[in-house]
């Protein structure tokens, strides 16, 4: 089970740096939208128009930061075999299920691999029974 706690942990990270790059990519193609409005349209159209745009690309890259943070230090966790992160990967795992299709496939694996008793005894470093010859 510690190469399954392993590949969870990269998948979290993977799952959060994804979610902190489409942070970057709406928060810097919504400045340039503001840019480009401000550019060509009427300045009094432009006066509405850039502080909403600045506002949504920040508001939506936050959002997006704020949600990929679990998913880092979830994996960040696993990885390191913390106690806490076993707990947190369960409840991240099952939140997971409700993302159609991805989301559900990476909660449904999160679930059986941090569910499992042999798990259980390796992040509560207990010794883990050989695998049977």
């Amino acid at each position: 089970m510690q190469t399954h706690v392993k590949v969870l942990g990269v998948v979290y990270l993977a799952v959060g740096g994804c979610m902190l790059l489409a942070a970057l990519f709406l928060f810097l193609t919504l400045g340039g939208v503001a840019g480009i409005v401000g550019a060509t349209a009427e300045p009094q159209d432009a006066a509405i128009a850039i502080p909403v745009l600045g506002f949504a690309g920040t508001a939506l890259a936050a959002f997006f930061t704020l949600f990929s943070l679990p998913s880092l230090i979830t994996g960040y966790g696993l990885l390191n075999y913390k106690p806490w992160a076993r707990v947190v990967g369960i409840v991240l795992s099952a939140i997971s299920l409700i993302n159609i299709p991805i989301g559900t496939v990476v909660g449904a694996y999160g679930l059986w691999v941090l569910l499992n008793q042999e798990t259980e005894r390796l992040f509560n470093n207990l010794p883990v029974a050989a695998p049977p010859a």
